[in-house]
């Protein structure tokens, strides 16, 4: 690993980003760029435009008025971002992590992930952005929108930091999974963390013996790897797992159906984010 981006909004989360970004460079010996991106929702919405009703002259005094709002409220928006950037630096530097850069983008968030993730080997990002609602527990709304656009691993941040030392893998058998695996056995960051591999399934189940497989495959590649199988739903296999053990990390897939089919039965991605306190790295 090289570089990883952490993309920070200000939120309650961005400690817990810059903190975790910090954790994982330092152990990765890669660089860190802290991102700020300022896109139509950070603006401050003008007031509605009625100039289709005013007479001419009173419509382009409107229409001046509005301009220089908009101008006003994006000068506004820079200083803002550059102020969390600067203060996310600091923080992180102040850490003892030093290779770490800053930098403000204004377009959609989606689009400036593709234009990040070809000098980078992860993205990080909160849970929930600053306009998220915390009292219904939703999450934030780019998220998945990240999730599903990035074609590296995704790093969502969890309310606080704790220091990595135990990792549940949520083993599925699928190629998500598969290409985990293979990132945790070449990688920098888990050679010192011990893996719990955790299937919803019955101990003698075809899925139980395709876990073993790769359990062997981390061991053969010198990791502390414990295996659990029980059946049910896997969120609340998994979940009630980490609590039980007090992970600080899930590793799983993400996203597997389409946007169209997780409307409608839900998303077990989105569910195990929400519910579990511990930082998720997804997998695509």
């Amino acid at each position: 690993m090289t570089k990883i981006i952490a993309l920070i909004d200000g939120s309650a989360y961005t400690q817990s980003v810059v903190e975790l970004g910090a954790f994982v460079g330092a152990k990765t010996e890669a660089s860190l760029e802290l991102v700020h991106v300022i896109t139509q929702r950070y603006l401050a919405k003008g007031p509605d435009n009625l100039s289709g009703s005013l007479s001419l002259g009173a419509r382009s005094a409107l229409l001046d008025e509005l301009t220089r709002h908009d101008e006003e409220a994006g000068r506004l928006a820079q200083s803002r971002g550059r102020v969390i950037l600067d203060a996310a630096k600091a923080h992180v530097e102040a850490s003892g992590f030093t290779t770490v850069t800053a930098r403000l983008r204004h377009e959609d968030l989606v689009e400036a992930v593709h234009d990040l993730e070809g000098e980078a080997d992860l993205i990080i990002l909160g849970k929930r952005g600053e306009h998220a609602d915390f009292a219904k527990m939703h999450l934030g709304s780019n998220l998945e929108r990240v999730a599903r656009a990035s074609h590296k691993p995704v790093l969502v941040a969890a309310r606080t930091f704790t220091p990595i030392t135990r990792a549940v893998i949520a083993f599925d058998n699928g190629t998500s999974i598969h290409k985990a695996i293979a990132h945790i056995k070449t990688g920098k960051l888990f050679p010192g963390i011990a893996l719990h591999l955790v299937c919803a399934t019955e101990p003698d189940s075809t899925l139980a013996r395709a876990q073993d497989e790769a359990a062997e495959t981390l061991r053969q590649a010198g990791f502390e790897v414990t295996t659990v199988c029980a059946p049910g739903e896997p969120e609340h296999v998994i979940g009630d797992y980490i609590k039980a053990q007090d992970a600080h990390l899930l590793i799983m897939g993400a996203y597997g159906h389409s946007r169209i089919r997780s409307l409608i039965i839900g998303s077990t991605t989105t569910h195990m984010i929400r519910q579990c306190r511990v930082p998720v790295m997804l997998f695509r």
